[in-house]
């Protein structure tokens, strides 16, 4: 579809927003009504201004004919005047959907008075207020507290009818200044008085469809125009975000004590909320107390929070979708360990008085990588420069891996951006850095993140959940697994218990020189339940253990859901583990892992059945999935000696990558033997991982028994052949460092294999009969390989 969007407003928010909707590939045209001199380029291109239509009540319906004649199908208002005049049922009525909430619903900024009953009438936390519309009411009611107020002006004053006294004096100054004086405007025609909170303050902008909702990351506003947040109140001098004050646990709490209890008392007041909802949070000692709501994006913090989307979150289909009522239709994504800074340039003077018509300068080429550059106040002149025309002018955002470097980015941003009596703080995110300095030396600046550690067990639990089976608790965060085998179905008095454990080996260097992570997780599972199945024990449970230098949530999530499908594959419970960030241990971008599986065996169906086997036992082998995870410090000298990138064409498979045709996941033969294995049909099972045929056969073999194997009854996979020619390995290396195509070897009587081949196909197995078990006679070794010969 092409879909065309009108965009109201004309600042930095609105700017923003067009720069994150231009990008959606189901955009056609955005329209900006009236816009700044960042956003419309021309008439022809896909982002045009319309300046002769302004926002007042009498252009609604000019607004709705514009929308008719040009095809609009989204509306998004910016500003939250329009919305509390009504902008949103003018466009419904002709049938354009709009991301922005109902006139009866925008009432939640347009009335404190309103906002702070709902709040109390819901029990959401909030200050102690009183409501008064009455001069000499408020004034006797001033009198009476006996703790330091706020006055909020109860109408919209253009986020300035906020004052703070610190004495009793003070207030009534303030009160007179609001109620009397009339500084703002009708909005001062009642008041709200309330208690005055200490605490950091944080912003959390809620995308809602009135039923569904996502938060976007918390920010931190700084709204005095001078450092150390001194001066007069401002629109916003800049942002961050995420707030490093608002911890995951924090945020859990803000969601369901303030964020559902609103969006869903907003519904069952017949008032459902469609927009962004943008909460005003105080931290107190008490806990987090909203207060205010705003029923728009705010301003700088849309500039802040819109890089944090991930590149594939098509925020056109977002809005699209929440006006629509199925926010839970689309993909809406956070970009992972990424933070993001803005600073505004204001105008010398503001927010006093100040100049219009200075030319302003952008020196795009030295931008550093990651920044963008949002206009506010800016005009186009006829000769296609850009001019100030307001107080807050422009801002300069930045994305990087930490806070530090997102600040220290923007700031190289500002150097780049020149206009005359130009203004901006110089200590935007202060406040994080002073609370990470008085705490002295942390473990995260150590390089350990807890609250990381903390996101990453929340993120994999439904993976961990996923592998629940009977026995077993899949929930994960205590301090072990619990497993019941009596729940499982095992007889205490006649069951064993069978573990092992095993890690991947230099396999993993692959995956993280490729970026490649949720293979391994399954090759992990494999090494060890493939040598539990060996045993005859059925797979219960699996701890995996993960190691490295600073915890990628995306890496290790990504590393843990192949976990999950291993166990899935096999059938056991993943049921804990460890994850362990070590600073200086592994390099940049490593990781090490292990893990431990732990089966059950009935006494009598235990293999090898070493008593019971005898020459003219047949070999049949299971056909492996490639490489497995056997010798892969040879297969990464094959590769570096041929000179070949991982993400080169894969030689023997050109469907794929060298990368993903060497990190083939290990084959899992759990479920596949297990049949088998019930029906007591196995003498023994060989898992063939380093030391190939040649050696692990033997492991399951008498003394007196020797494994003759015919390679040719079966053909030899391509991947092998073409690492034996590239690398010219002598064929006895090659046999005893990779399985050769066969992952599995099954020891079965002559009158056992055309019913353990029945099995095995039915479970979609490739079957091979590859030898049998002869007399052993003596110096020979355990196992010889015929027509080996010419294999490459």
């Amino acid at each position: 579809m092409s879909l065309n969007i009108l965009v109201l407003g004309n600042g930095g928010r609105e700017h923003a927003l067009v720069w994150k909707l231009e990008q959606s590939k189901s955009v056609g045209k955005i329209y900006v009504c009236p816009g700044n001199g960042g956003t419309g380029k021309d008439s022809e291109g896909k982002i045009v201004n319309v300046p002769e239509l302004n926002l007042s009540p009498s252009n609604f319906e000019k607004l709705a004919q514009f929308a008719s004649q040009h095809e609009i199908g989204l509306v998004v208002p910016g500003p939250e005047q329009p919305l509390v005049d009504g902008i949103s049922d003018v466009f419904a009525k002709i049938g354009v959907p709009v991301f922005g909430p109902s006139a009866k619903a925008a009432v939640f900024e347009g009335s404190k008075t309103f906002s702070k009953d709902f709040m109390a009438r819901h029990n959401i936390p909030t200050a102690r207020y009183a409501n008064f519309s009455n001069y000499d009411e408020a004034k006797k009611y001033l009198d009476t507290v006996d703790y330091n107020v706020v006055l909020k002006a109860d109408g919209i004053a253009a986020g300035k009818g906020v004052l703070i006294p610190t004495t009793k004096e003070e207030a009534q100054e303030a009160l007179k200044v609001i109620m009397v004086e009339r500084q703002f405007g009708a909005a001062g025609d009642s008041v709200v008085i309330e208690e005055f909170l200490e605490g950091d303050e944080i912003s959390i902008l809620t995308l809602s469809d009135g039923y569904i909702y996502f938060n976007l990351p918390p920010a931190q506003d700084h709204k005095r125009i001078g450092e150390n947040d001194t001066g007069l109140n401002t629109g916003g001098m800049g942002a961050y975000a995420p707030a490093p004050a608002a911890s995951p646990k924090l945020l859990k709490e803000i969601d369901s004590e303030i964020i559902k209890p609103s969006i869903d008392g907003m519904r069952k007041d017949r008032l459902p909320f469609v927009g962004v909802l943008f909460t005003g949070i105080i931290l107190t000692k008490d806990g987090p107390k909203v207060l205010e709501y705003n029923v728009r994006f705010g301003d700088p913090e849309t500039q802040t929070v819109l890089p944090l989307l991930s590149d594939d979150t098509d925020l056109a289909e977002v809005f699209l979708a929440a006006a629509e009522h199925r926010l839970d239709s689309v993909s809406l994504k956070i970009k992972e360990n990424t933070f993001a800074t803005t600073v505004v340039l204001a105008a010398g003077g503001y927010p006093e008085s100040y100049a219009k018509g200075d030319e302003i300068t952008i020196d795009r080429d030295n931008l550093p990588q990651n920044t963008f550059v949002f206009h506010a106040g800016t005009a186009k002149r006829a000769d296609g420069k850009i001019v100030t025309a307001g107080g807050r002018v422009i801002a300069a955002s930045a994305v990087a891996s930490t806070l530090r470097e997102a600040v220290d980015r923007a700031y190289e941003a500002v150097e780049c951006i020149k206009f005359q009596n130009r203004y901006f703080r110089k200590d935007i995110a202060h406040r994080a850095f002073k609370a990470a300095k008085s705490s002295g030396i942390t473990y995260a600046e150590a390089g350990v993140s807890v609250d990381n550690g903390n996101a990453f067990v929340q993120k994999i639990k439904n993976n961990v959940k996923s592998t629940s089976r009977p026995g077993a608790d899949s929930d994960i965060g205590g301090f072990g697994g619990v497993f019941d085998l009596k729940g499982a179905g095992f007889n205490l008095d006649d069951t064993l218990l069978v573990a092992a454990t095993d890690g991947v080996g230099t396999k993993l260097m692959i995956a993280q020189e490729s970026n490649i992570h949720d293979t391994v997780g399954i090759d992990l599972v494999a090494m060890n339940v493939n040598d539990l199945v060996v045993q005859g024990a059925e797979p219960l449970l699996f701890l995996d253990y993960f190691a490295t230098g600073a915890l990628d949530i995306k890496i290790a999530s990504d590393f843990v859901s192949g976990v999950a499908d291993g166990c899935i594959q096999s059938g056991c419970a993943l049921v804990g583990g460890e994850t362990s960030e070590m600073p200086g241990m592994y390099p940049a971008g490593h990781y090490d892992t292990n893990g431990t599986a732990v089966g059950a065996v009935r006494k009598g169906d235990i293999l090898p059945k070493i008593e019971d086997m005898e020459a003219g036992n047949v070999l049949l082998g299971l056909a492996s999935d490639g490489l497995h995870s056997n010798g892969f410090s040879l297969v990464r000298k094959v590769i570096e000696h041929k000179g070949l990138s991982y993400a080169s064409e894969c030689p023997w498979d050109s469907s794929k990558t060298l990368a993903e045709g060497t990190l083939v996941p290990t084959r899992i033969y759990v479920k596949q033997l297990l049949p088998s294995i019930k029906e007591k049909l196995l003498l023994g099972l060989a898992h063939i991982t380093g030391g190939g045929l040649v050696e692990n056969i033997p492991r399951a073999l008498p003394s007196h028994l020797q494994a003759k194997v015919d390679m040719s009854t079966w053909t030899i996979p391509p991947v092998f052949k073409w690492f034996g020619k590239a690398g010219d390995i002598p064929v006895d290396d090659i046999l005893k460092t990779f399985n050769m195509g066969i992952g599995m070897v099954l020891i079965v009587k002559k009158e056992n294999v055309s019913r353990v081949k029945e099995l095995l196909e039915e479970a979609n197995e490739t079957v091979f009969e590859i030898g049998s078990l002869v007399t052993k006679e003596e110096g020979q070794p355990g196992c010889v390989i015929d027509n080996c010969l010419n294999l490459y």
